[in-house]
């Protein structure tokens, strides 16, 4: 008769101990690697991309521009930063958009609506929002101050606790980056 192994007095790291916390992951399989934790935040990022970019195409809907995706929306605002035109491939870079034919198709859609203007200096093209885009741009920082940022306002975060958790998703965007050109060498 074959022998059971022995009960191990270990506890199973798939499971929660009397006394510990189960980590919140959308893939137990990923947490049971090395650092369980790195898949918690992993899932937290996808709760929060997506509800920010559907904040952030509700907010534009409101302010006057249903029809924006989310890459069109975080486009106009950079060209609209500091009211300075923008270069094509800077706004690639800031944004860090990995495909060309993404960001032109936005960029193209917002020229369409009149949301931002094109000029070229020399053979570049630079992209600046209009004064329609500027104006829509206005009007989504008014919605966003009474939807979003007065209620955030009474809540427990604060701005330094703000600014240390944008450092650390920057520091994340760094790792996740390097990793990426790390697996496409495989």
């Amino acid at each position: 008769m074959p022998q059971r192994p022995a009960a191990s007095s270990a506890p199973s790291s798939s499971r929660a101990t009397k006394g510990s916390r189960n980590p919140v992951v959308s893939s137990a399989h990923l947490a049971e690697g090395g650092m369980p934790a790195l898949s918690e935040v992993e899932f937290g990022l996808n709760l929060a991309v997506n509800a920010y970019h559907r904040w952030m195409a509700r907010c534009m809907a409101a302010a006057g521009a249903p029809s924006l995706s989310a890459l069109e929306i975080l486009i106009l605002h950079t060209v609209r930063h500091r009211d300075r035109p923008k270069r094509f491939a800077d706004i690639m870079l800031v944004l860090d958009i990995e495909e060309t034919h993404l960001a032109t198709y936005a960029v193209n859609k917002l020229l369409k609506l009149n949301l931002v203007e094109i000029h070229k200096s020399g053979k570049e093209k630079l992209v600046q929002a209009s004064a329609s885009g500027i104006a829509l741009c206005a009007s989504y920082a008014e919605v966003r101050a009474q939807l979003l940022v007065a209620p955030f306002a009474t809540s427990n975060a604060n701005e330094e606790q703000l600014s240390s958790l944008a450092a650390l998703l920057r520091s994340l965007s760094g790792h996740y980056g390097q990793a990426a050109r790390a697996a496409a060498t495989l």
